[in-house]
C-alpha cells in the first residue's frame, strides 16, 4: 500500500492557521524512519496568544531568532511534494496550516496525498499513544509527528494482514 510516507505536525502561535511556530516531519521508507526534522519557526510578527503558549510552551523569545516559514520551505517541500503525507487530525488542522501558511507567503502549494490517523482511528493522539504504548511528548511537533508515523505504520500493517 503506502510503504513510504511523511508524517507531519505543526504547532501554531495563535488562532490563525498560518501562524506556524514549529514543524515536525518524519519520513518513513519501507516502514523504517529514515529522516526526522524539527524546526522552530518565527510566526508572522512573532506574535503569540498566551493560551497557545500554555499548550506547547513555545514563546516569542524562543522564536525571536528563528527563520520565518518562507525561509525553511525548501527544507520541508521534499518531504511533502508528490508524497503520501499523514497527520493526526490532518484534514481539520495540519493540512490547512500548510495550505494557509503557503498562501500567506505566496508560495505555490505542492501536490500530495493526505491521510489522517484521527480519521482512521477516531480517537485523540494521546489516547492512541497510551493504547499502543507509543512514547509521546504531546504538542512537541516532532514527537506528535513520530507518534502519527507509528500509528500509520500500525494501520498499514493491519490493512495488509
Amino acid at each position: 500500500m503506502h510503504s513510504s510516507y511523511t508524517a507531519i505536525d505543526f504547532e501554531t502561535a495563535q488562532g490563525k492557521r498560518w501562524s506556524i511556530c514549529q514543524v515536525g516531519l518524519v519520513r518513513v521508507e519501507n516502514q523504517v524512519i529514515t529522516e526526522q526534522l524539527s524546526i522552530l519557526v518565527q510566526p508572522p510578527n512573532n506574535y503569540y496568544w498566551r493560551n497557545f503558549i500554555d499548550i506547547h510552551g513555545i514563546t516569542a523569545e524562543k522564536t525571536a531568532a528563528a527563520p520565518t516559514f518562507d525561509k525553511i520551505w525548501h527544507l520541508i517541500e521534499p518531504f511533502i511534494k508528490n508524497q503520501n503525507v499523514v497527520a493526526h487530525n490532518g484534514f481539520a488542522f495540519d493540512f490547512h496550516c500548510l495550505k494557509q501558511t503557503l498562501e500567506y507567503y505566496e508560495i505555490l502549494s505542492p501536490e500530495f496525498t493526505g491521510h489522517c490517523t484521527y480519521k482512521i482511528y477516531g480517537e485523540n493522539l494521546a489516547s492512541l499513544c497510551k493504547q499502543f504504548k507509543i512514547n509521546l511528548n504531546h504538542h512537541d511537533a516532532l514527537s506528535d509527528a513520530k507518534a502519527c508515523a507509528e500509528l500509520f505504520k500500525i494501520h498499514l500493517y493491519k490493512s495488509n494482514s
